[in-house]
């Protein structure tokens, strides 16, 4: 297993590199109205935006579109695919207009959810999207059904792509544990491992709405979340204000403002 996983590696390392040579600079100097008319359709957190914000949202999307590459693996990478990595990478951040992902290069998008070999068929196909290690680190893999239907179906709770681009920033700090270090405030990190522990503990027992896949451990915790916090903050205040509000602290936005 070992050697098969090592073999795909190596394959996939040279594919992303001939096709880095290969790739032409197409990111635009000006925003594209398309760009921009995917955005008023499925990007909720856009829409509420004021028109200086957007102007700000759509600056942040053309510069990590020009610094991050994205490459579709045995798929075409759309305009739309493009815009929804794009978001999903603006809106945990949104708030520090000087945050950089120095730990990411490029995204790579595969067709449908993938197995830990990295194969995108067969019957044990089970993840959405990660975020590489190893001789992939920098690099995302993201399912593209997922990444679309994160955005299409903006009140379920559920984006595959803000979920990886907070793991990113749970890794800012060196280590992907649940505590974002470089996001919370001394005084707020032991209250939310306090909370994060209690919920967990709930989600355990069956007495959460959150999805039962937080309490694998802390960092999917934090990452599914974060997905509540961006896609329903209505329901995430409603429902758990306690997290609601250290979350706010965290990513510094306050999201009741960009109800579903």
């Amino acid at each position: 297993m070992n050697f098969i996983i090592a073999t795909i590696i190596i394959a996939l390392a040279a594919w992303f590199f001939i096709s880095g040579l290969k790739r032409k600079k197409t990111i635009p100097d000006a925003f594209p109205a398309t760009y921009r008319n995917t955005l008023e359709e499925y990007v909720h957190y856009y829409k509420v935006l004021s028109p200086e914000d957007k102007t700000r949202f759509e600056a942040s999307m053309l510069h990590f579109l020009s610094t991050i590459a994205i490459e579709g693996v045995k798929t075409e990478v759309t305009d739309e695919d493009r815009v929804f990595i794009a978001a999903s990478a603006v809106i945990p951040i949104f708030a520090f207009p000087e945050w950089k992902y120095k730990n990411l290069t490029a995204v790579l998008l595969y067709p449908d959810t993938f197995d830990e070999t990295y194969q995108f068929e067969g019957n044990r196909r089970s993840i959405l999207g990660m975020v590489g290690s190893g001789d992939l680190n920098g690099k995302m893999l993201l399912s593209q059904q997922a990444l679309r239907e994160g955005f299409i179906n903006s009140g379920d709770r559920s984006n595959t792509g803000i979920h990886e681009f907070v793991h990113l920033l749970d890794k800012s700090d060196g280590m992907t544990d649940g505590v974002p270090e470089t996001l919370l405030k001394h005084q707020y990190v032991m209250p939310w491992v306090k909370l994060m522990h209690e919920e967990i503990r709930k989600i355990m027992e069956q007495h959460s709405d959150i999805n039962p896949y937080g309490a694998t451990n802390e960092a999917e915790f934090f990452a599914v979340v974060s997905e509540y916090f961006f896609e329903r903050p209505d329901l995430l205040q409603e429902r758990h204000p306690a997290l609601y509000d250290i979350l706010t602290q965290a990513f510094h936005q306050q999201m009741n403002k960009a109800e579903a």
